[in-house]
């Protein structure tokens, strides 16, 4: 059984280790990456096709200091708007570009905040994205909602919309600590919002809470735990706050003699997995818990559940496409990087091109090595001889690349059959057991580079 100390000793404390939402790891997308190909990308998906849209919205009436996200503050409605005007844009683009009859099975509006949208954008944006592709019969729309930045008028369009899935940041509910990260949010603003959805018939909820935030202590995630469980979401995102100033200007306001050590971010970690489980959730992954009436809880046990830019998802179609500034998909040929600036995004979008600016097409082993990477992070396994097969590779290669993992960490997994499994007490390390099968080198900031 991994100790403490074996576990510090493996690197879980001081690793800076990729999330791994992709492979390769966004950071090697290379730039000047043409819209052209992207445009091939479009064009080639099969007519009638079932495909995922990720929609960005970047904009912010506040700004959290934890957050890294690419966001912006705004205190008027105009640049949204002039915004939702460049989505339209680039939906029309993308529409010329579709062959007949493809669908959409999952939509996500992300951010940002998207309920910063009036309530005519938002059904203004709901046309236009509906212009473009039709969702398809039992499709999931999903939209980040911050209870602080939401009202009735708002909610009622959303619903209008066809939103069925909400998701909603709640970080932590101690008034002390959302001071100390620039977002205020109460339990009974949140809790509001919670009503406001169910009583419109929007019953599926997920949730984000953060640890390793500052001042954060045992006592007080497990009294947000509690909060947030008693308000019943079917999924949970269990995230670290990753403390990244060199990254996220922002995060300099954030005390780090506050931060918790690495070893209490386990304790605190522990602490609100025990809860989850405790309270009836499956825990799947590395980081999210689910009742297991909800479909990421079903998708686990089935096998079918994948991971990507939105964390773990039920959602199997080959294309992810994105749209709006930073935003990224994924395609069967690669991935593609909307431009990040939004005014250079929306000149562009405007123009009637599309908006690539970075991007990475599949290329050798990266999809075989992708799916080694996402099993171990999915199923803390992966059945080598099944992906050799399905990748028509052969099970030498495969087993190739476990070489030295054995030596690098030493008993954290098993190989049987061709089947590698991390075993259980060695959870906590499987970023870093999946990054022994990363071909791009990885550097002190856990970026991934060409080697």
């Amino acid at each position: 059984m991994q100790t403490l100390t074996q576990l510090k000793r493996l690197g879980l404390f001081d690793a800076r280790v990729p999330r791994y939402t992709s492979y390769p790891t966004a950071p090697h997308f290379k730039a000047g990456f043409g819209p052209e190909t992207l445009a091939n990308w479009i064009s080639a998906i099969p007519a009638g096709n079932k495909v995922s849209l990720y929609v960005h919205i970047p904009f912010c009436r506040r700004l959290c200091w934890f957050c890294a996200c690419r966001t912006q503050g705004t205190s008027t409605a105009e640049p949204v708007a002039a915004y939702v005007d460049s989505l339209k844009s680039e939906l029309a683009t993308i529409k010329s570009l579709l062959a007949p009859g493809i669908e959409i099975e999952h939509l996500h509006w992300g951010g940002g905040t998207p309920t910063l949208l009036q309530p005519e954008m938002i059904a203004d944006l709901t046309d236009a994205i509906l212009n473009t592709m039709p969702l398809a019969e039992g499709a999931q729309f999903s939209v980040e909602i911050d209870p602080s930045e939401v009202d009735d008028a708002r909610l009622d369009a959303l619903a209008a919309a066809g939103m069925n899935r909400a998701s909603i940041g709640v970080q932590d509910f101690d008034p002390m600590i959302q001071e100390v990260i620039g977002r205020p949010q109460s339990y009974e603003i949140t809790k509001d919002a919670v009503d406001g959805l169910r009583a419109r018939g929007i019953d599926s909820l997920n949730m984000d809470i953060l640890y390793g935030l500052p001042h954060q202590n045992v006592a007080r995630v497990t009294d947000s735990v509690e909060k947030l469980i008693s308000l019943g979401p079917d999924r949970v995102a269990l995230f670290g706050y990753a403390h990244v100033p060199w990254m996220a200007r922002r995060q300099t306001l954030i005390p780090t003699e506050a931060l918790p050590s690495a070893e209490a971010r386990l304790e605190l970690f522990n602490a609100a997995r025990d809860l989850f489980v405790a309270s009836g959730y499956d825990e799947i992954g590395i980081d999210h818990f689910a009742l297991p009436t909800d479909g990421l809880a079903k998708a686990h046990k089935a096998g079918t559940m994948k991971r990507n830019f939105q964390g773990y998802t039920e959602d199997a179609s080959e294309v992810l496409m994105g749209v709006g500034a930073s935003s990224i998909a994924r395609y069967p040929q690669g991935y593609v990087q909307n431009q990040p600036a939004t005014a250079k995004y929306q000149a562009a979008a405007r123009d009637g091109q599309l908006t690539a600016a970075k991007g990475h097409t599949f290329e050798g082993d990266d999809i075989a090595r992708g799916r080694v990477i996402e099993d171990l992070l999915c199923y803390f396994r992966a059945d080598l001889a099944a992906l050799a097969k399905e990748q028509s590779l052969p099970i030498e290669t495969l087993l190739e690349w476990v070489d030295g993992l054995e030596e690098a960490m030493p008993g954290t997994t098993d190989l049987v059959d061709n089947v590698l499994t991390i075993r259980d007490e060695s959870r906590p390390l499987a970023r870093i057991i999946a990054r022994h099968f990363d071909a791009y080198e990885v550097n002190e900031s856990g970026h991934s580079q060409a080697v």
